[in-house]
């Protein structure tokens, strides 16, 4: 469904009256296309304090490129070597006389250091970036989106720079990603990092499933497209409007669910994405018992299983990613979602327990992206009042879209993400609910 309200906020008399009666003033963002891929103008690099990365992340950064007059389109602010309280006041230093500059649309990373067990100044000075990036993030305004990168090393945080500082994430807004200093080698091209790699997404018939398939077939990889067999029709139009992709009618509750992807994917999975997901909305003291066993079979269950089951088949090849949905209802809760809440919850202790030793024993690597109120044929349902507030109730002041969760997943699908394992990135505008 049109948000009409941002269409209206878009014309000069609407952000006049939107201006004078203090109401929100969402900008269309900019998002990827074959005519935006990147930046539309230059990169301005900062530090705050005397950083040993200064030399690399030139490097990185120029290689990211970003060309053309006028303000900066992204502002990358070094502050790993931000040790202390007094030293956050370079932090203010560096970012005060340029905020405003930066372009709508725009992009603020802040380079973090992980946070230190022997010094709890440097940790209480580092931790305190996090605040202050949630802050901006909700100041800034005009599109900008404001995220914080914490890396122990730059080359391993190519892939997390590149869809930061791109308009691949829109709809990224006051994130925390942790980059871990894992090698990994960079892609042959950029553009297509997937080239010559499998993915398997489940609920791939429609809404976000089938942005999440088309983008990852866009970076060149071959899709398998799972969804229920009573969705086959729209499964079979996607993958056949995807091109190259296969379509996969498949239950994914089914006892043999795994040994049929397995089937469907004989030299390996490269991508396993786990997009599918159902509601049941009641509130608890309504609910029946069968209400809250499909929610928790479908959301939760049949990714335990299947993870299990592909992983010690070896069906996912090292170097791979698993890719699960949680949602940002799983972190703050909802009315009426007992039973959805409690599933995408535990899609985040899913990802956080197996990580590090899929990592270890597998080669692959375990995230997940956490989607807020996202324009679907499902949203479109809402009552209005509800549907406005959760348009509104974010720092972009608008829903995303399917493609802000797909191009969210194509990233951590990279296998030049490697370093980036068991996060939960929110896709949601920076939303007012949850942490």
């Amino acid at each position: 469904m049109a948000d009409r309200y941002l269409h209206v906020t878009a014309t000069a008399p609407g952000r006049f009256l939107a201006r004078r009666l203090g109401l929100p003033q969402p900008v269309t963002l900019r998002r990827r296309s074959p005519e935006n891929p990147g930046l539309d103008g230059p990169l301005l690099h900062l530090a705050a304090g005397a950083s040993v990365h200064t030399g690399t992340l030139a490097g990185v950064l120029a290689r990211i490129g970003a060309q053309g007059p006028g303000g900066p389109a992204a502002v990358v602010l070094d502050a790993t070597a931000v040790a202390s309280p007094a030293a956050l006041a370079e932090v203010h230093g560096a970012l005060h006389p340029v905020v405003r500059s930066v372009r709508t649309s725009g992009r603020i990373v802040v380079l973090g250091a992980p946070l230190s067990e022997a010094d709890h100044h440097q940790a209480a000075a580092q931790q305190a970036l996090e605040g202050f990036v949630r802050s901006l993030a909700k100041e800034v305004g005009r599109g900008i989106t404001v995220n914080l990168v914490r890396l122990t090393a730059v080359p391993p945080a190519e892939s997390t720079l590149r869809f930061l500082l791109s308009p691949a994430s829109a709809y990224v807004d006051g994130q925390v990603v942790d980059v871990a200093d894992v090698p990994c080698d960079a892609p042959d091209d950029w553009a297509r990092p997937l080239a010559g790699r499998t993915a398997l997404v489940t609920g791939a018939a429609r809404g976000i499933g089938a942005a999440v398939a088309a983008t990852l077939a866009r970076d060149g990889a071959r899709v398998v497209c799972l969804d229920v067999p009573g969705a086959e029709a729209d499964l079979v139009r996607t993958a056949d409007r995807i091109g190259g992709a296969t379509a996969l009618p498949l239950d994914i509750t089914a006892p043999d669910a795994a040994d049929r992807i397995a089937a469907a994917a004989p030299d390996g999975l490269d991508a396993l994405i786990h997009n599918a997901g159902i509601t049941r909305d009641r509130r608890l003291a309504n609910m029946p018992a069968e209400r809250w066993s499909s929610v928790v079979a479908v959301n939760l269950t049949a990714v335990l299983d299947t993870t299990d089951a592909l992983l010690k088949a070896g069906a996912v090849r090292r170097g791979g990613a698993i890719v699960a949905t949680a949602s940002i209802a799983g972190i703050a809760g909802n009315t009426g979602q007992t039973n959805y809440a409690a599933s995408k919850a535990g899609i985040i202790g899913l990802v956080r327990s197996l990580a590090p030793r899929a990592a270890a024993d597998h080669g692959v690597t375990v995230n997940a992206v956490a989607p807020g109120f996202i324009e679907t044929r499902m949203t479109a349902a809402v009552p209005f009042l509800i549907r406005e507030a959760g348009r509104r109730m974010n720092s972009l002041s608008q829903g995303g879209l399917p493609v802000d969760v797909a191009e969210t997943t194509a990233w951590l699908a990279n296998p030049a993400s490697r370093p980036v394992n068991g996060q939960v990135v929110r896709v949601c505008g920076q939303s007012l609910l949850g942490a």
